[in-house]
Formats: structure tokens, sequence, C-alpha cells
């Protein structure tokens, strides 16, 4: 069984709305097929908003995209089935498939908390409050100011906090990410990777890993080739190193998978899509007992999934 913390199918799908099938094989990173042949338990699709719409547009594309993932994702497929708690997930049964919103950057919600909240009574459970650069909320970690959470950022994290929705670090700069450690009752990182490994101002340094692992949070490492090694030319040897050092700051219970599926251009050779799942469960046992990589493939954020049905 596959957790998989992030992928930007809804982004692809929204862009090219008459060139892309979920229902194909080949289309995507990520289709049904693959997900149905490939393990998958539990998909997060994000709501990522392209760079080029306009205040004004973009809680409507947000919008559209919820139309989306149940237009093309949930309803055509009676197996894939729409969750929005812990609850929804363990009833899924074996054949079952869970689909689950969430949202990548501020920029979504326009500076208004009620658009949030509206996200919110739409299943999003997971909310990255930025992208790569500033907005609203705080700065993202190619913003060359590198400053914090703002106010509102400050009041969109306490909103997450009342929900027990997860707040996503990942995406943030360094300064920002400590503003939400602190902040944050429910913090993961979907798809980041280690630092010391591959010096990328997206991946997290020693003591942000630590801080996650601290606060009983999950880390999805990530198949971005830049993300992985410095030549950007990766392999699955590459992604089992960032395990390994996370797991050597004590992380072992606090590793899973954030694809990015769908969000990158390149892959990494042997997990060009998600059928070759597979490829990479092979590699990691060859360093890891079935009980490891059982937690980092599901359980390590099946276990901390804060959200409940509400009563």
């Amino acid at each position: 069984m596959i957790f998989d913390a992030h992928c930007d199918v809804l982004m692809k799908l929204f862009v090219y709305p008459d060139k892309l099938s979920f229902q194909s094989k080949e289309d995507m990173h990520i289709t049904y097929p693959q997900l149905n042949e490939g393990g998958s338990k539990v998909q997060l699709f994000a709501i990522y908003i392209p760079s080029y719409l306009k205040p004004g547009q973009r809680f409507q594309a947000a919008l559209q995209m919820v139309n989306l993932f149940h237009n093309r994702i949930i309803d055509p497929h009676p197996d894939v089935k729409f969750v929005t708690s812990k609850e929804d997930i363990d009833k899924l049964s074996p054949h079952e498939i869970g689909a689950m919103l969430t949202l990548e950057g501020a920029e979504a919600i326009e500076e208004d908390l009620g658009k949030l909240e509206t996200l919110y009574r739409l299943g999003v459970r997971s909310v990255g409050l930025t992208w790569n650069w500033a907005n609203a909320a705080a700065d993202g970690a190619l913003e060359p100011r590198g400053g914090g959470l703002t106010a509102f950022g400050f009041e969109m994290v306490r909103f997450l906090n009342e929900k027990k929705m997860w707040t996503d670090v990942s995406h943030l700069c360094e300064r920002a990410f400590w503003d939400t450690i602190e902040a944050a009752q429910y913090p993961i990182a979907s798809h980041s990777n280690a630092f010391s490994i591959c010096p990328n101002p997206r991946n997290l340094k020693n003591e942000q890993i630590e801080a996650l692992i601290k606060k009983d949070s999950v880390m999805g490492v990530t198949f971005v080739p830049p993300f992985l090694n410095k030549k950007g030319n990766a392999e699955l040897t590459d992604i089992v190193r960032h395990i390994e050092h996370i797991c050597s700051l004590g992380g072992e219970n606090h590793v899973g998978f954030g694809s990015d599926f769908d969000g990158i251009d390149q892959t990494v050779k042997g997990l060009s899509s998600y059928r070759q799942y597979d490829n990479l469960i092979r590699t990691l046992q060859r360093y890891y007992s079935d009980k490891q990589i059982r937690k980092f493939l599901f359980e390590n954020f099946h276990k901390r999934i804060p959200f409940n049905k509400t009563r």
C-alpha cells in the first residue's frame, strides 16, 4: 500500500483540459490505471494555482480544480473514493483507493480566510502556505528576502490548527519554516529532501528535519531529480541516500513519500511514473526490512493524520 503525499495532476488537467486524460496509461505520471495497478492506497492531489493567473482569477481556478477532481478522478472510477478523514481511509476496502485534496500556496484564497474555510468544506485537508515565492502568508524557498510568516500567515496556521489540518512546510523559506514549526500543531513536509545530501534551497537542513521529528511529523521524500543530487540526473539509490540520512537523525518513523509527479519535467531513472513505484520498492528491499518499508510507504503518514470525521 502506498500513501503519496503530493502530486500535481489537477494542475495538469486544468492547464491542458482537452489534451490529457486521467484514464490513459500514458498521458501523465499519475493516471487511474497506474494507481490501480501500482498499489496506491491514498493519493493526495494538490490544488496549485499557475503563476500566470492574476488576483481575482485564482480562487475561481481552485474551484475549477475541485470540479476536475470530482469530474475526472472520482466520479468515473467507483473504486476511487473521496476521503477527508482517517476514518474514511480506514474504511477503504482492499481494492479501493483514497483520493484527498490539498492546497499548495495561499495564492488561491486571495487573503480571505473565508475562502480557506470554503476549501476546507470542499475537502481540502492539508495546506502549504507558499510555493517558491512570496505571497500574503510568507516567503517561499526561492524568495531572496527570506521573510517569515506574516500576520495573515499566522492567521492561516491558527485556522489549520483549529480544523486539525496539516500545515505543509515544503516550499517555505527557512525563517518562515521556523515560524511555522513553532505555530503549527500538525506540521508535515509533503515533498522535501535533505539539504545535507543535496544543498538545494527547497531541501531541509538537519535542524529542520530534527524539528519535524520532535513535532512527531512526517517528511515526504520527493522524486524531483535536482532535489536528490547536485547533478540532477538521479537514480533510485539517491532516494535511498535521503531516506538513510533522515533515519540517521532519528526519523525512521517520520519518513514517507511525496512524489511531486506531474509537477516535474525530469524524472528519476527507473521511476518515470507511478507505475514504476515497484522499482523503488525493490530497491528499498535491498536496504530495509519489510516492516520499515511499510512505514515509509504508508504507515508513517497514515498514523499521523489529525483530521477525523466532524461529529
